[in-house]
Order: C-alpha cells, then structure tokens, then sequence
C-alpha cells in the first residue's frame, strides 16, 4: 500500500522506463469540450489547473443553467399545491428521483430513492432511523480503516447510544479487501457493514459485490458510501447486492447540499422518520401521528428542490457522455500521472498501482516536505489540490502518517492538467533538494 523508491511493484521507480502503453494519456483531451464547464474555463484562462474534484466537482453550465431557470420560471412548493407552478415542479423534482433511480439501478425508485444533503446526512439517517431501532448491545458494526469521517462517527455514536461494537476490517498491503479478510471481521454478530465504494484517500475501489455476498451469508446489512464513486464508475445496486447506498449530488456536478439514499423499500419502510414535520404525515391529531409511505415518510419539510433540479440536469450531462466513457477518462489520467511519477523519485504514492483498482485520484506525499507545504506550492504554481488528513485519518494513521497530498481528476481534466500537476512537483522537489 505504501510504495518506496526500492520496494516498487512492476518496475515503479527511478530508473524504471515509462510505460509506452500510457504515453497516450498526456495528451488526453477532457470529455467536456471548452464552454461547458464556466470556473475550467476560467482556471484555464488563468493557466491553473483543479485537482480537487474529489472535494467536490465542477459544475457544467447546463446544472447552472437548470437551477437559474427553476427560480426564473416555475419557483413554487412541491406536491402541496394544485397550481400549475407546483404541478411543474413537483414533477422536476420526481422526475429526477426517477432519473436517479435509473442511473443506479434502484428496480422502485419511487419507494427506494431518499432525497438527502448529501451523503453525510443520509448516513446519518440510517444511524438513527435504523440503528436507533434495531440495534442492542453486542451487536456488531464493521467499517474499514479507510472510510471517511462522515461513514464512521454516525457509528461511533450510534454504539455509544445502543451498546453495540465496532469491528475494523482493515486492507492488505496493496490496499484492497480480500474475502479472507472479510470473512474474518463480518460474522453471526454483524449486523451491519459500512463500506466505501471508493476510497477518498486511497482511490481503491471496493468490490462491494463480494462484500454483499460475504455480509448477507453472515444475516447482516451492506451500506456502501458511493460520495467518489458516482461521477466516475458505473454503479448498479441491484448487481452490487448492497442493502443501502448513499451519494452526494456536489461530488457528480450537481449542486451542494444535495444527495440521495437508496435503500430496498421492505427495508426502508421499517425505519422510522428521521425527522418530524411537514410532508412526511398521514394524519395528524394533537396527541398522535401517523406518517406517509415511501419517499415522504422519511423526506421531511421543504426540500432543496433547485439543488435536486439540478441533479437531474447532471444525471442528463452523464448519461449523455456515458459512464463507461468516463470511466476511461479517469483510468487513463491516473495511468499517465502514475507513469510520470516513476521518474520523480521523492514521491510516495499511497493505494494500488493498478488503474483497474482505482479512481481517478492520487494521493502521495514528497520525501522531506510536509503535505501543507507541497498543496501551497502547487498552489503557487497553479495546481489545485488538496492537502492533510482528508476527513481519513484512520487510513493515515495505517500508513504511519499524519497527512498527504490528492491530486484527483474528473472529466473535465486532461493532459495538460495532469503534466502541469508533474512539472510543478518536480520543482517543488528541485527546491528542497529531494529530487
């Protein structure tokens, strides 16, 4: 998982040839051709470079457009009133549920598919919903060592509440799950696993299938945190397994402070509300509720219902380019950035090697520098990255440290982007005498 100069897999390292196979990734165009993504046209303009997809992305200017033209034509409350504005927006905001639900794989996308902040919130409401409910003390929760803050704490907290553990399920050393090593954390006191489907800091992406498979033959549930996954691989629930899946709308072009859960409606519908309010009633006396089906029943108040307009122009955007197409995009950046790196030396690269196990992000650090220093003279040399603890620091603290440096990609970047992002280290580490 943590590579050296003298312990480098497949010829990585100061003396190893390039690979010929990659050479075409330097030149790799973006997907997204000028004018369609407004702040990359503005970096560009600038000679700057945005590294920082994977804190959030970007957004084409037809999302901005989208969210403009919903306050400009057909503002109004959703499925409230029986005026046309309402009627029009509550069927924006539906069809995006639905378009969602198609993008994913969900089979009852109206029942299945709950709108969210993001997936922070939407882990959050499983906790409580769920777990607030249905777990007892010695049950177990098993996360890995490489989740994001927001797919720990709620659990934290939540074993705190109930008395329930939890269990760590730790990678090998190439930074991937092996079903040994499943097997030997999810067991008869399981009852949920919460999974990255693909690590913020390692770029690993999980094989949340065999996940599944391993959680369901032991009786528990699957969650997979798809935050970094959704605006770069493919993602089919129903051929992953999982139980429930949670995104965040800003990390796949759409506004901030949207996402979504998706969860099977039989399991859905034993949670109880999240949240009390409007929307989410049947019937309502002084002394009693009673509250409304699948989706509303765990959709309380108004919701952001521009920000959800908006996720559905980028699920359009998507859908038009293809994730397999994306998918590509990404597998070729990170081959060609990984190859140049080969010929720097003072760069430690955290993660699997391999482009067929990871996104399109790199984090690495530079031997004698610390992380905040390299993101601020990447920074002065037009790169933007992202640099400390990345909301993992169990993953760090794994691989002996405190912080690093990510470089991550989308498909708005290209070649240029990515032989900016080598140049600028190799300055850096020119500067400090470690090249």
């Amino acid at each position: 998982m943590r590579y050296h100069e003298n312990d480098l897999p497949r010829g990585f390292g100061p003396r190893a040839p390039a690979r010929a196979k990659n050479r075409a990734a330097h030149r790799l165009d973006p997907l997204a051709p000028t004018g369609t993504f407004p702040v990359i046209d503005s970096q560009r303009a600038a000679s700057r470079a945005y590294l920082d997809s994977a804190s959030t992305s970007q957004k084409p200017a037809a999302v901005i457009e989208a969210v403009a033209d919903f306050y400009r034509r057909y503002n109004a409350n959703i499925h409230r009133g029986l005026h046309q504005l309402s009627e029009e927006a509550t069927e924006a905001y539906e069809s995006t549920r639905r378009a969602l639900g198609d993008f994913i794989g969900a089979e009852r996308s109206a029942e299945e598919i709950i709108f969210c902040r993001g997936a922070t919130e939407a882990i959050n409401l499983v906790a409580h919903s769920w777990g607030n409910k249905f777990l007892c003390p010695g049950d177990e929760i098993v996360v890995t060592t490489m989740e994001h803050h927001s797919n720990l704490v709620p659990w934290q907290l939540l074993c705190g509440r109930t008395g329930a553990r939890l269990v760590e399920l730790k990678p090998d050393e190439r930074g991937l799950f092996t079903a040994e090593g499943m097997e030997a954390a999810i067991g008869a006191r399981t009852k949920l696993v919460a999974m990255t489907h693909i690590s913020n800091l390692l770029g690993t992406i999980n094989d949340a299938a065999l996940a599944a498979r391993i959680t369901h033959d032991a009786g528990g549930l699957l969650l997979v945190d798809g935050a970094q996954a959704l605006g770069h691989i493919p993602v089919d629930v129903g051929a992953i397994g999982c139980d429930l899946y949670v995104g965040s709308g800003h990390k796949m072009f759409a506004p901030t402070g949207t996402g979504f859960l998706y969860g099977r409606a039989e399991l859905l519908d034993s949670f109880d509300p999240f949240m009390a309010g409007g929307e989410m009633i049947d019937e309502v006396f002084v002394d009693r509720s009673t509250f409304a089906p699948l989706p509303a029943k765990l959709e309380a108040g108004t919701p952001n219902i521009a920000g959800v307009v908006g996720v559905g122009a980028a699920l359009d955007f998507l859908n038009a380019i293809g994730m397999d197409r994306v998918r590509a995009h990404d597998r070729a950046l990170v081959d060609g950035a990984i190859d140049r790196l080969a010929s720097l030396p003072s760069i430690e690269v955290y993660g699997p090697l391999e482009s067929a196990s990871r996104s399109g992000l790199l984090s690495f650090n530079v031997k004698g520098i610390h992380a905040h220093d390299v993101g601020s003279l990447l920074n002065a040399e037009g790169v933007a990255v992202r640099a400390g603890h990345l909301c993992a620091q169990p993953m760090l603290r794994h691989l002996g440290k405190t912080s690093c440096v990510r470089a991550s990609f989308a498909l708005y970047n290209d070649g240029t982007d990515m032989e900016r992002l080598i140049g600028a280290l190799r300055r850096t580490a020119d500067l400090f005498g470690v090249s």
